[in-house]
């Protein structure tokens, strides 16, 4: 019984770690000093094949700094998948 429970837990763990993320979802509302802020950009990323992701940090109106990761959507349009906002420290 008890390595049955843990066989379980053991294959659920796995199947958790394998999944595939799913970027399906309408993505994240633009902020100020996103790509997509005032709309898409005039310039269509031709040479980059859709699916691909690339990464946009900046500091925030707040100081703090965002990280964001856009995806190009098969029509070349950009969707942000993925912001992290983090504090700026400063040291002394």
């Amino acid at each position: 019984m008890r390595k049955t429970v843990l066989a379980l837990i053991g294959l659920s763990f796995i199947a958790g770690c394998t999944g595939t993320k799913n970027f399906s979802s309408p993505g994240l509302a633009p902020i100020p000093g996103s790509v997509t802020y005032n709309g898409q950009p005039r310039t269509k990323l031709t040479k980059s094949p859709p699916g691909s992701t690339f990464p946009h940090d900046f500091i925030d109106m707040y100081g703090q700094r965002v990280e964001e990761t856009y995806m190009i959507q098969p029509d070349r349009s950009l969707k942000i998948v993925h912001r992290e906002i983090r504090p700026i420290h400063f040291y002394r």
